[in-house]
């Protein structure tokens, strides 16, 4: 049939765009994960790169939307440890690191507060809403949803004391559960009081496997900024893909410092019931959506009962951080 253009239409307008197969193709194959994880809840421990690239912040805003358009229940728990150094920089307030970690004073303690709840969780809320009235912000402080304890860390063989700086050592997860039934996506800052209502920095990675063990999750992921677990940096540039918890315990003594919180995280993750933990590569724009929809991922699982299954590095191997 043919068509005259009107006076001033442009010819391209007439035209119509050939369908692109693969995009199809691309959509069907995510059946089996849109299947699987259907009405189940994922909690993804947001942080590295991923919270500090404009870009990348902005990808993972529109995963966390896409999963709850898919029917998914996300859940995100965050730290900020780049915009906290940030902040207590520019009000002129020194950081002291014992063994790595920050010691956190009464004083360094309000600027962790302010910027958590009200820097880093506001502006990833304000991302994920721009796709729909979907997140909601909390804090462990809310509604009873963490219990901290202090914890310090042993240099040099003594004990040195880090402040107010703790670990989860119970959770109350009705809060969340209550927003995720409601079809929102809680977005949870890592700070909690403890028994005496004294409030704690904690660590976002433990918080958010106890998190994901306490709300009965299918998946936990826990973005960083290597592709994965190394088996032997630096004398190897093979990432582990594929771990089993018990492995996984064997090789912790020997993991560097910076990869340590995050393999325990998976590792209590999975011990504690949650089906598969997955450390992610999150300087890779939608590393959740190519972790969940595709099956050589972009990280390290840990999954029970399976044999140690590597990859080589998509590129030199630059240390865990």
């Amino acid at each position: 049939m043919n068509q005259t253009p009107m006076p001033g239409m442009p010819d391209q307008v007439l035209r119509t765009r050939k369908p692109d197969p693969a995009k199809a193709r691309t959509l069907a194959a995510a059946l089996p994960w849109l299947k699987r994880y259907h009405g189940r809840t994922i909690v993804v421990k947001y942080g590295g790169n991923a919270m500090t690239d404009d870009t990348l912040k902005v990808a993972f805003a529109e995963d966390i939307a896409f999963l709850r358009f898919a029917g998914f229940r996300p859940v995100v728990v965050h730290g900020g440890g780049p915009q906290i150094s940030a902040m207590l920089d520019k009000l002129g307030i020194e950081s002291e690191f014992r063994g790595g970690l920050r010691v956190t004073t009464p004083e360094a303690m309000d600027v962790v507060r302010m910027v958590l709840v009200g820097k880093v969780q506001r502006e990833l809320v304000g991302l994920i809403n721009s796709h729909g009235p979907l997140a909601v912000g909390l804090s462990g402080e809310d509604a009873g949803l963490f219990t901290a304890e202090a914890t310090n860390t042993i240099v040099d063989g003594e004990e040195v004391d880090l402040g107010l700086v703790g670990e989860v050592s119970s959770v109350r997860p009705e809060a969340v559960q209550d927003l995720v039934e409601a079809g929102r996506i809680p977005v949870i800052s890592s700070v909690a009081p403890d028994a005496e209502g004294l409030v704690h920095n904690v660590n976002a990675d433990t918080a958010a496997a106890a998190l994901a063990v306490a709300l009965g999750a299918d998946k936990l992921l826990v973005l960083t900024d290597v592709e994965g677990l190394y088996r032997d940096w630096p004398d190897s540039d093979d990432v582990i893909q594929e771990i089993s918890p018990d492995s996984l315990a064997e090789l912790m003594p020997s993991l560097a410092s910076g990869m340590v919180p995050k393999m325990e995280a998976c590792l209590n993750a999975v011990q504690g019931g949650v089906p598969r933990a997955t450390v992610v590569d999150g300087r890779e724009a939608h590393a959740v959506l190519l972790e969940i929809f595709t099956d050589e991922g972009v990280g390290t699982q840990v999954l029970p009962g399976v044999e140690t299954k590597l990859r080589k590095a998509h590129e030199a191997p630059g240390g865990p951080k």
